[in-house]
């Protein structure tokens, strides 16, 4: 397993890890619609701007094989008004590689990139339903606001969680 950071090239891999993992995660939870109508060739085009955009830290895991099999993004949301602090915006895994510990590798990737950045404090935004929750909060993270979000028509809650220490998250991981 490699975990590295990503580069255009990458962006219709991370495409359909993005499309995959969003169907079989958010299953019974977003509207089967609006997961049967996600795009691969959208999310190139949005992974192609998302990588290209220098704010952002955007890493791929790939397997043996060299197939993209996970990735992970941060970059500060402009709702984020915090000194010293970003927003974890994802980690998403093929469902056949979820359990393994990859996503334990891409979260180390991601909180060593926060401390050589010099932030201090990282939020993370989860559906409420989604338990990945569960994964953040496993490692330290703190439920400290729920607000309410839209998709395709049906109310969600998202719960928002903090990490206000970089330092023993690494120490965790």
């Amino acid at each position: 397993m490699i975990i590295r950071s990503a580069s255009l090239v990458d962006a219709e891999g991370i495409s359909k890890v993005h499309v995959d993992s969003w169907r079989t995660t958010y299953e019974n939870i977003v509207p089967k619609e609006y997961l049967d109508n996600l795009s691969y060739s959208q999310r190139t085009e949005l992974w192609k701007r998302n990588i290209g955009d220098k704010k952002n830290f955007v890493i791929v895991a790939e397997n043996n094989g060299g197939q993209i099999i996970g990735f992970a993004d941060a970059w500060k949301r402009e709702n984020n008004n915090e000194d010293h602090s970003i927003d974890l915006t994802s980690i998403y895994l093929l469902e056949s590689y979820q359990g393994k510990g990859v996503g334990k590798m891409l979260l180390k990737e991601l909180f060593e990139y926060f401390k050589s950045a010099g932030y201090k404090k990282v939020f993370v935004e989860v559906l409420e339903e989604n338990n990945t929750r569960l994964f953040y909060e496993h490692y330290g993270a703190i439920l400290v606001d729920t607000i309410q979000i839209n998709i395709a028509g049906k109310k969600l809650n998202e719960s928002v969680y903090l990490w206000d220490s970089v330092d023993e998250v690494l120490e965790k991981l």
